[in-house]
Parts: structure tokens; C-alpha cells; sequence
């Protein structure tokens, strides 16, 4: 699964975007900033990470856009991720509640699912 370090945005205004894609080339290694459009949430994670072996379907999303941001971690080590975590406080960013990393698991899922997940896990451990 080891690609380019990149970061899949799901639900972002252009603002966020553009802060976040800012702080991602000021860091030791760049990363690569993918923001995806509702109408690609059927897809698999993988496909959107650009993963080899992931073909993309040919169904289109047609549900409603995600409630809240969520940013996918894809190659991107775990001091890489450090760094960029902590780059975002230093810099007073709002943080990001949903957050993934890919594994062997969610690679397959789509965001819609991924979302869920996330939320469901959020929910559990903030009692929000």
C-alpha cells in the first residue's frame, strides 16, 4: 500500500482546502492533497487513493454530501502524520474530528462507510 504520502478530503470548503493543502508542502515531505466530490463516494477508498488493483465503479454517488470533514491519511507515515498533526495546531487550524488511516480493512470500504464508521467511533469515545 506504500504510495506518494497523500491526504483524501471529503467535505471541505475552499478555505479549509487551501489551508490544509498550504501546510502539507510546508512540511519535511510534501503531501499530496486529493479533495473528493460527493459524486465520487461510491467509490472505494482505494480507487480514490490511487492504489493499484482498485478499479473504479461505474455507480455514482447520489446522496447527500457528509455532515462533517473527514480526511483520509494514505503513505503517509507515522512520523509524517505527527508532523502534520502537530503542524495544525502550531498553525491554530481547527481540528479534524473524523480521521483514517488506510488499513487492509478500510481500503475496500467506501467513504460512506468509512464515514459511518468514523462518526459511530466518535460518538463512543466523546459521548457526543
Amino acid at each position: 500500500m506504500a504510495n506518494q504520502p497523500k491526504l483524501l478530503l471529503f467535505h471541505m470548503n475552499n478555505d479549509r482546502q487551501r489551508s490544509i493543502e498550504k501546510l502539507c508542502r510546508s512540511l519535511s515531505t510534501t503531501i499530496r492533497v486529493n479533495v473528493i466530490k460527493p459524486s465520487a463516494y461510491s467509490q472505494t477508498i482505494g480507487y480514490l487513493a490511487g492504489i493499484t488493483g482498485f478499479s473504479k465503479s461505474n455507480i455514482t454517488y447520489q446522496g447527500n454530501d457528509f455532515d462533517s470533514e473527514m480526511l483520509v491519511f494514505s503513505g503517509v507515515e507515522s512520523e509524517l502524520m505527527d508532523e502534520f498533526i502537530d503542524a495544525m495546531k502550531e498553525t491554530g487550524m481547527p481540528r479534524i474530528a473524523l480521521k483514517a488511516v488506510i488499513t487492509p480493512t478500510n481500503i475496500f470500504w467506501t467513504p460512506l462507510k468509512l464515514y459511518e464508521h468514523l462518526e459511530e467511533e466518535h460518538r463512543l469515545m466523546t459521548g457526543l
